[in-house]
């Protein structure tokens, strides 16, 4: 039976708990397994080293945990695909999807992907480290840009910082048979799954919505099993694991996801109602909201608008003041906590991204980014208020 997100999100994952004995999941910490049937464990050991998910014996804790894998099964459930594969953070999921590209696509050559991106994930595409060569494009110029080399299309909607929507199906329409990873971060599971309309691979950073609680680095993929399997092989060769008590807190973090999410939103939309007449703040960045949404994708494709925006106060210098002010958020990066933080993207987040690049995304010196947290939202608008004034 397939359940409804708000009911998966309590149950995903929990499916031994009553053969287990046990209400709330396990924590396994065993660094390695006993082998006491050798032929067993050498079969175990080609089953994982070729990227299966499960084996007879789980060797050796950075092949296999019993506790990352609920959570895993956990959040394939809440996307709507084979699996999902955790890693120790969201760059370390970033890194494995380029690097399983050249597993599943030795003959490729580039990577196109759609700016804004994560300030991260921008550096680390431009920078050739992974050894793809880069073409940047917008949703409207992927189809002439994907050819015959091409591995990968990327894409992050709602975009980090300026929340950009891109139209997920036209993408993968205009990807035709190239795999196309999309950042789901800011969306979440709960607002936005982009599998169901043709992404291959779905990004989460963990440390920000499905942590939920700022005290969990992670890094999730959520896709099918022809990508998981040299995924996995990824992060065995570079033991990029995550931690099994990293994976028992965003377990216990699921079943309050969707409140968490619907919160934050609420609070956000009254926040963009406030900024939006503030003689302080010239624009409002908001999905709906404004230009922001030009095909109608809040509703369709989005759920919702989602708790994350951006606003725009002219300069460096006001937005530092604004910082310094704040009283009930917090200045500090990441984000999807339940406390709300304010940051400045092109001096922190997107610092490590060109300069032409940032003014091309538009991530200007008076930018800057909220997330949203659930507290009483009058606050909220006072604290800007005062910081603002």
């Amino acid at each position: 039976m397939t359940h409804r997100p708000d009911t998966q999100a309590v149950h995903a994952g929990r499916e031994d708990f009553v053969s287990l004995g046990v209400h709330a999941s396990p924590i396994d910490l065993s660094s390695t397994y006993p082998v006491p049937d050798l032929d067993e464990g050498v079969a175990s050991i080609d089953a994982l080293a070729a990227g299966d998910a499960t084996a007879a014996n789980p060797i050796y804790a950075r092949l296999y945990n019993p506790t990352v894998a609920r959570y895993e099964s956990a959040l394939a459930s809440l996307e709507g695909v084979d699996a999902a594969i955790a890693f120790a953070s969201g760059m370390a999921a970033v890194t494995a999807i380029l690097m399983a590209a050249k597993i599943k696509c030795p003959d490729k050559s580039n990577v196109v992907a759609v700016r804004p991106l994560y300030g991260g994930t921008d550096h680390l595409l431009a920078s050739g480290l992974t050894g793809w060569d880069m073409k940047w494009a917008t949703p409207e110029t992927v189809s002439e840009l994907v050819d015959e080399q091409t591995a990968l299309v990327w894409v992050e909607t709602p975009a980090n910082p300026t929340l950009q929507l891109v139209d997920i199906a036209a993408v993968c329409k205009a990807a035709g048979d190239v795999a196309v990873v999309v950042d789901n971060t800011f969306a979440t599971p709960i607002l936005q799954n982009p599998a169901k309309l043709g992404a291959s691979m779905v990004l989460h950073s963990g440390t920000k919505y499905l942590g939920g609680h700022g005290d969990v680095l992670s890094g999730l993929v959520a896709c099918n099993e022809d990508w998981a399997a040299p995924i996995r092989q990824v992060r065995i060769l570079t033991g990029a694991v995550l931690h099994p008590l990293g994976a028992f807190l965003l377990h216990r973090a699921m079943p309050t996801l969707p409140l968490r999410v619907r919160k934050a939103q609420e609070n956000a939309i009254e926040l963009v109602e406030f900024l939006d007449k503030h003689a302080a703040v010239s624009e409002v960045f908001y999905p709906g909201h404004g230009d922001n949404d030009p095909t109608g994708l809040v509703g369709t494709q989005m759920a919702g608008p989602g708790g994350i925006l951006a606003f725009e106060v002219g300069s460096y210098k006001v937005a530092a003041r604004v910082l310094a002010k704040v009283k009930v958020f917090t200045s500090a990066v990441s984000l999807g906590a339940t406390d709300s933080l304010i940051q400045h993207p092109a001096g922190l987040t997107h610092r490590i991204v060109s300069e032409e690049a940032r003014k091309g995304a538009g991530i200007t010196d008076g930018l800057m980014r909220i997330s949203v947290g659930i507290e009483d939202v009058a606050d909220l608008i006072d604290d800007l208020s005062q910081a603002l004034s």
